[in-house]
C-alpha cells in the first residue's frame, strides 16, 4: 500500500498543486491558455512520436487491441446514452455530454503520465494507440450527434469536412502518425532532434496535471447533475471492469498493454467533455461539476485498481 501512496503521489500532487495555485492566485481562466497550447502542440505531441518512433513497427499494427479497447469503451458509451434517452428522457443532446462524461477518460493530461509512472516505458506504444485513436473517434462521434440533435448549423458537407480536418491535423494524430512513418521506415533521428524531443517529452507530464489542477480550481462544481450517481460508477469503476474483461477474453496481448489500457479506462472525466458542452451550450455546468467530482474520487479508485494490479488480483 505505501509503494501504491509513493507511486501516485507525485502525480496527484501535482494536480493538489495545481488546484491550489488556482484557488490562492485568483488568475483569470484564459491565463491558462498558453500553458495548454504548450502542452497541446508541443510537450504531448513530443511524447507521442518519441514513444512511437522508437518501438519495433510490429507492435504499433494490433488493430485487435485498439478495436477491442474501443468497442469496451463505446459499450459504456451506448449504455448511459440509452439509459439518459429512454429510462430517463433526456434529449439527445444532454444524453451525448453525459455519455462523454462516462465514457471519455482524462486519457491525453493523466493517461501517459500515470500508466508510464506506473507501468514502466513497456506501457508508452498502447498508452500511444488509446490516446490517439480514441480522441479520434470521440472527435468524430461528438459533432455527429450534435448535429443529428440538431445543435450543429453546418450542413452535412461542412460537417464532414471540419470532423475530417479536426481529426487530421490535430497535433496528437499528426505526432503519431509521423511516429509510425519514423518506425515503419526506420529512420534514423539525430541526436540532437531526439534530445530536443526528450526535452518537450519530459514536460509533457508535470505540465498536463498543473495545468489539469488549475482549471478544476477555476471550474467550480455550481450545478450537481442527477446522473451523477451512474454516471461516476460507470466511468471510475464499470469502465476499467469492461476493458479488462474484454482483453482478457480475447486474450493474447501483453499484460502491461492490458493493464495499461485499465489505467487509462479508470480515469476521471476527460476536460474536454466540458469543452464539447460549453461549445454546444449543453450540459457545461453539469460536465464541469463531474469532471472536478470524478477527479476527487479518482484518488481513492486508481488507487485500488493499482493495488489489484501490483498484487496480481487482475491476473493477464
Amino acid at each position: 500500500m505505501f509503494d501504491i501512496v509513493s507511486l501516485l503521489q507525485p502525480f496527484f500532487g501535482l494536480i493538489l498543486i495545481g488546484y491550489i495555485a488556482g484557488k490562492v492566485t485568483k488568475q483569470p481562466a484564459d491565463a491558462l491558455g498558453w500553458m495548454n497550447t504548450f502542452i497541446i502542440y508541443a510537450a504531448l505531441p513530443a511524447l507521442f512520436f518519441k514513444l512511437v518512433s522508437r518501438t519495433p513497427f510490429e507492435d504499433l499494427t494490433r488493430i485487435d487491441f485498439i478495436a477491442t479497447d474501443l468497442a469496451a469503451t463505446y459499450s459504456i458509451f451506448i449504455a448511459l446514452f440509452a439509459i439518459g434517452r429512454w429510462i430517463r428522457g433526456n434529449s439527445l443532446a444532454d444524453c451525448t455530454i453525459q455519455s462523454f462524461a462516462g465514457a471519455y477518460g482524462n486519457i491525453g493530461y493523466m493517461g501517459p503520465g500515470l500508466a508510464l509512472l506506473a507501468l514502466g516505458q513497456a506501457a508508452a506504444i498502447p498508452v500511444a494507440l488509446i490516446v490517439c485513436l480514441e480522441n479520434a473517434l470521440h472527435f468524430i462521434v461528438a459533432p455527429a450527434l450534435m448535429a443529428a440533435a440538431g445543435d450543429d448549423r453546418r450542413s452535412a458537407g461542412r460537417l464532414a469536412i471540419d470532423i475530417t480536418r479536426k481529426v487530421a491535423f490535430h497535433p496528437f494524430i499528426l505526432s503519431t502518425a509521423f511516429g509510425f512513418v519514423a518506425a515503419g521506415f526506420h529512420i534514423d533521428q539525430p541526436a540532437a532532434f531526439q534530445h530536443f524531443v526528450d526535452y518537450l517529452a519530459q514536460a509533457a507530464a508535470p505540465c498536463a496535471l498543473f495545468a489539469m489542477g488549475v482549471t478544476l480550481a477555476l471550474r467550480p462544481a455550481r450545478r450537481i447533475p442527477a446522473e451523477i450517481g451512474y454516471i461516476v460508477l460507470a466511468k471510475l469503476i464499470v469502465h476499467p471492469i469492461v476493458v479488462y474483461l474484454a482483453l482478457t477474453a480475447i486474450g493474447g496481448f501483453e499484460p502491461v498493454w492490458i493493464y495499461a489500457a485499465v489505467l487509462l479506462a479508470a480515469l476521471p472525466t476527460a476536460t474536454n467533455v466540458f469543452v464539447i458542452g460549453q461549445q454546444y451550450g449543453v450540459w457545461k455546468e453539469r460536465a464541469s461539476a463531474t469532471i472536478l467530482i470524478t477527479t476527487a474520487l479518482s484518488v481513492v479508485t486508481v488507487s485500488l485498481f493499482l493495488i489489484a494490479i501490483k498484487s496480481g488480483f487482475l491476473p493477464a
